[in-house]
């Protein structure tokens, strides 16, 4: 292992993905806090993963860290997921090995709450510590990225592809159409704690409309991808609203995932296949924006992250739970 340095390195971080189907138990047991997941919920995943034909979230991060790297023209970037391989603890030690001493922990959500999001956290302290046993303390600081849900960038990336998904709905439709702005649910007891999360969330969907050009009553904040815990999930869901809008006239819709960057599970399939049928089913042309993924943009709206990150030098309050997508 190299000596660490001066040099800045950077650490993209997700919740990662399961590496086969036969892998989901394990995956869906570490989400679950170390429970395992029913049998039934298991085949239904795998039911889901089988449709989308895998989910390409980790090939897509280490593809966003690989453009950031080469936009920074010196700083290493790494990724590193909470629930599979490659882990936050391998990031961190692929960083160090190439000489960075302070690292930028980068949550890819723009939207940040302690409570939900605590667990990259302690991961990541965690995995300073094993490297501090090993070659003393001190090896590396990583200050953790807050909230950037209204960072310019990425505020302009996602209007820019609102403004591309009501292209594709047929001509007629395509200055009223309106523009569904999603969330990953939660359990309604969690979100009633996390008042500023929430209105992160709202706030992020409002800078995108008036980006995009949409007037106030173009757009709807709802939520999607409701888990399978028992309990009252947050509502509007996208499922309930569909029917809502063909009843008020509209032929039409656009689906654009506010917090998901990349695609994987919740978009392939809840969003793709889900509210695709619902939306159908509603009688309604039906159009998903593409995900930011590696969009040049974004790649800005990241580098202005990780070097304000680096600059403050402020982290994060460890919380307790999170919400997945996969």
């Amino acid at each position: 292992m190299t000596t660490a340095s001066d040099r800045d390195g950077i650490l993209l971080m997700t919740y990662g993905s399961p590496a086969t189907l036969d892998d989901l138990p394990r995956y869906l047991a570490a989400v679950r806090g170390g429970r395992p997941a029913p049998d039934e919920l298991v085949a239904e995943f795998r039911r889901r993963y089988e449709r989308i034909g895998g989910s390409p979230l980790i090939a897509i991060t280490c593809a966003q860290a690989a453009a950031l790297e080469q936009h920074l023209g010196g700083s290493p970037v790494e990724v590193g997921m909470r629930f599979s391989e490659p882990t936050i603890a391998a990031g961190l030690r692929r960083l160090r090995e190439r000489g960075a001493g302070r690292v930028a922990g980068i949550i890819l959500s723009p939207q940040y709450s302690p409570l939900l999001m605590g667990g990259y956290r302690r991961a990541v302290d965690e995995a300073v510590e094993e490297l501090a046993d090993e070659v003393g303390p001190g090896v590396l600081d990583v200050p953790i990225a807050g909230s950037w849900h209204l960072e310019p960038a990425f505020v302009r990336a996602l209007a820019e592809r609102v403004a591309a998904g009501l292209e594709r709905l047929p001509e007629a439709e395509r200055s009223t159409a309106p523009v569904l702005m999603t969330a990953h649910s939660l359990p309604r007891r969690v979100a009633e704690g996390e008042p500023d999360y929430l209105a992160q969330l709202q706030a992020t969907a409002a800078a995108v409309a008036v980006g995009a050009g949409l007037a106030a009553d173009r757009w709807h904040f709802c939520w999607q991808s409701a888990g399978h815990e028992p309990g009252e999930w947050m509502k509007p869901d996208f499922a309930d609203l569909m029917p809502e809008l063909a009843a008020s006239g509209h032929r039409a819709v656009v689906v654009a995932p506010v917090q998901f960057l990349a695609d994987h599970l919740e978009v392939l399939y809840d969003v793709d296949v889900g509210a695709r049928a619902q939306a159908e089913a509603a009688g309604l042309a039906f159009a998903r924006i593409d995900s930011l993924n590696t969009a040049p943009r974004f790649i800005d709206a990241l580098a202005a992250v990780a070097e304000r990150t680096l600059g403050d030098g402020a982290t994060e309050a460890p919380g307790a739970r999170m919400t997945a997508p996969v």
